[in-house]
């Protein structure tokens, strides 16, 4: 029999959402929020799929949490917790706050974190990142990065494959600086018991927000397994100086009474429509109500739970337009707290109309509002390779309507991002279609040749704007998702990345290789701040429409060189540019880049070949 020791909670005490479950050897103290319940009570298991082993009744405190201390040593159980309320028990749930799961996240798991972590985890610490315009971002899924037989992973498709030699030594002389991952923490569509039949999703379907998900871990019935083998990868990656970016999503649940968030306490985590139906602003049936003042703190401590257990080193926010401002500003505050080189970026914007005023939402117009939060540019985007929504082609494809809203990108859009940090420079992402596919559809007469040229002028502007650079992982190798634009839950063989192209497109991968070294090597293309981009950046006139000469000048003291000047051509013919006469290194020339440079030029004139970029530094 258990010993029970109810204890009340004090104000100044309050329990944060995160201490819901604290264990000792000599107890563990359980504490639930609910301003709805009239009783609580938590069931604790022996086992994750044993019958119920004894019900500890909680105690009400005040602020609405309710509390209680179990004594004895509870590693190994597992329990739910549930509410009484309009005259009947709720279904029980894992905590709000679980850490740690059985199989598929039914019952929240007892355990001492501290024996999750991997030899020297205290020791592990985040590489250094001098400013976060210097930063490159690799996104990536799992199994994307892992599942071909050419991957060079033993453990494809697992968190501990990307603690192998093969996948640590691509992405560091890749050059990149962060890897995004994909949802990985518990999510609700795949079922981890039947991982053997291979299915495949992107994981935007959120069940238990503060655990690994399983499907990732060798074995996901352990609970302990699934949290080593993620701090294991963070670890690995970190040594190789490469630091880790979670995607996070917050804005719904995979549904509302299948998850904690709405059977603990039904309805108030979301947001509701006037005749009291859940809006959806997400499209996925349900939006989460950041603005509650609970829902919040519950954000808030997430991130900075994973931030501190995990080393996690950024976060990525799905469909922050969903988000309130404010929740945004705590989250970037709390998370300074800890380490003020965390990444805070999202997208500004949601899939549908929130049920919240549309000024204090974070989307993207807003984001000078929210210092040090960034948002995708769909501004940049759609000016390089055309909208998502239509088949048009992009500056970088032929089409001249682009020009100016390329021009904005350049500089990070100024009259949106504040600060050039806030503003994610991209072409592509998981969704939507990759580069290779949107070329393809909006210009599919061109020849491979061609489009590959458009493929390399598209992420030379991305890499060299102002903005924190983004990029889709495979893109370098010339990926296909054979024409599927939203490829949640096609298979390995639709989103694996193709690691046989790295020798058919080598010029390619060496091309992006060289770009990013390009970008590391002058702090010209990330000067950090308005003020500088302001100072020391002016565009020349090309005296063609469908030439942008993008000038960063008077960099003494700041760069090797005194001035980089790079050329965009986005047209089937080369051009003939007047340019400030000097002497010069060329960079890149004609779908070829180096950073040592390709040749030595004193000219006043520069040329730049079809659908591509020519970059010049000053001497």
């Amino acid at each position: 029999m258990l010993s029970v020791a109810l204890v009340a909670c004090a104000a100044k005490q309050q329990p944060k959402m995160e201490d819901e479950c604290l264990y000792s050897p000599a107890k563990t103290q359980f504490a639930f929020w609910s301003n709805v319940a009239e009783q609580m009570e938590v069931l604790i298991y022996d086992e994750a799929n044993s019958d119920l082993g004894e019900t500890v009744a909680l105690k009400k405190g005040e602020n609405d949490f309710w509390t209680a201390s179990v004594k004895g040593d509870l590693a190994g159980k597992y329990y739910t917790v549930r509410s009484f309320q309009n005259g009947e028990w709720a279904p029980e749930a894992p905590g709000i706050f679980a850490k740690a799961v059985s199989v598929n996240g039914q019952r929240a798991a007892i355990l001492d974190l501290k024996t999750t972590n991997p030899e020297d985890f205290d020791k592990d610490i985040r590489p250094a990142m001098p400013d976060p315009t210097d930063i490159v971002v690799y996104e990536t899924h799992l199994r994307d990065f892992t599942m071909s037989p050419l991957s060079g992973v033993t453990n494809k498709g697992k968190f501990i494959g990307l603690t192998e030699e093969a996948p640590l030594n691509y992405l560091r002389e890749l050059g990149i600086t962060h890897l995004q991952i994909l949802p990985m923490f518990d999510y609700g569509s795949i079922d981890e018991t039947t991982l053997d039949l291979n299915r495949y999703n992107w994981g935007y379907d959120p069940v238990n927000y503060n655990v690994p998900d399983g499907g990732y871990s060798t074995n996901p019935y352990d609970p302990a397994c699934r949290i080593r083998e993620a701090k294991q990868m963070i670890q690995a990656l970190h040594k190789a100086g490469i630091r880790v970016i979670m995607d996070v999503v917050y804005n719904h649940t995979y549904d509302v009474m299948g998850c904690a968030l709405g059977r603990v306490v039904p309805k108030y985590f979301y947001r509701l429509n006037e005749d009291g139906t859940y809006a959806n602003g997400s499209g996925c049936g349900n939006e989460t109500a950041s603005d509650h003042e609970m829902y919040r703190k519950f954000m808030v401590e997430s991130v900075c739970y994973w931030a501190r257990e995990y080393h996690i080193d950024g976060f990525r926010f799905d469909l922050m337009g969903i988000h309130d401002q404010e929740t945004m500003r705590q989250i970037r505050a709390a998370l300074d707290e800890i380490d003020p080189t965390i990444l805070t970026y999202g997208e500004g914007w949601a899939a549908m109309s929130p049920a919240y005023p549309y000024d204090s939402l974070a989307m993207k117009q807003w984001t000078y509002k929210m210092p040090r939060v960034g948002a995708f540019s769909d501004d940049i985007r759609n000016a390089l390779i055309g909208s998502p929504f239509d088949h048009e082609r992009g500056f970088a494809s032929g089409n001249p309507a682009g020009a100016k809203d390329l021009m904005r990108g350049l500089i990070a859009c100024p009259e949106w991002s504040g600060e050039p940090m806030q503003h994610v420079s991209y072409i592509t992402c998981h969704d939507n279609y990759c580069v290779r596919d949107r070329i393809e559809v909006s210009a599919p007469e061109e020849t491979e040749e061609t489009k590959i040229r458009m493929n390399k002028l598209a992420q030379t502007a991305v890499l060299v704007s102002q903005g924190m650079s983004f990029i889709y992982g495979g893109e370098e190798l010339y990926r296909t998702k054979q024409g599927i634009d939203n490829s949640y839950q096609s298979p390995d063989l639709i989103n694996t990345i193709p690691w046989e192209n790295r020798e058919k497109y080598a010029d390619l991968h060496d091309y992006y290789q060289a770009m990013i070294a390009i970008r590391h090597a002058h702090k010209g293309f990330r000067l950090g701040s308005a003020e500088a981009v302001q100072e020391h950046v002016e565009f020349l006139d090309a005296d063609n429409d469908q030439v942008i000469v993008y000038c960063i000048k008077n960099l003494e003291g700041i760069d090797t060189a005194r001035s980089l000047i790079v050329l965009l051509n986005g047209s089937d013919k080369a051009a003939q540019v007047e340019i400030p006469e000097g002497k010069y290194t060329l960079l890149a020339f004609d779908g070829e880049a180096d950073v040592n440079g390709l040749s030595e030029l004193h000219e006043s004139q520069a040329i730049v070949a079809p659908y591509s970029a020519t970059i010049l530094a000053q001497k």
